[in-house]
């Protein structure tokens, strides 16, 4: 097994830098094009949700990858806010910050990306996504 955990500021500017973290994570296991836009997109997701709805003031995101064979594993977490209800915040259009122009698809587009998504939160204790893919 292979893996990486990277720690870096819930800024926006921040969302590339995952993406390519990942990317060059992954390469060695010369994955399919598809495969990497689909991982970069739900980690985009991941991560500015994180940026977004866990912090009003700016805190730490962690990123880790795992790699076993062709299955990976991604977990994406803040220590911030949390989710109140996890069941509503994954409904389709569901918003929490509708001031802020979100069109509340984020874990939907996480969930069609990826093989699979858990989503664990506490209030006040902040959220871990955790995506699983197989590589083609």
């Amino acid at each position: 097994m292979n893996k990486m955990k990277i720690t870096f500021d819930a800024l926006s500017q921040n969302e590339a830098f995952a993406r390519l973290a990942i990317t060059g994570f992954l390469l060695y296991k010369d994955p399919s094009l598809s495969d990497i836009e689909d991982i970069k997109t739900a980690v985009s997701e991941a991560v500015t949700n994180a940026i977004i709805h866990g912090y009003d003031d700016g805190g730490l995101i962690e990123m880790s990858c795992s790699v076993e064979d062709r299955r990976v594993v991604i977990t994406v977490e803040d220590y911030g806010k949390g989710i109140e209800d996890i069941e509503k915040a994954r409904e389709p259009l569901y918003t929490s910050k509708p001031e802020c122009e979100r069109s509340g698809l984020g874990f939907t587009v996480m969930e069609s990306f990826m093989d699979n998504i858990e989503v664990s939160s506490l209030p006040g204790e902040g959220t871990r996504i955790t995506m699983y893919k197989d590589l083609a």
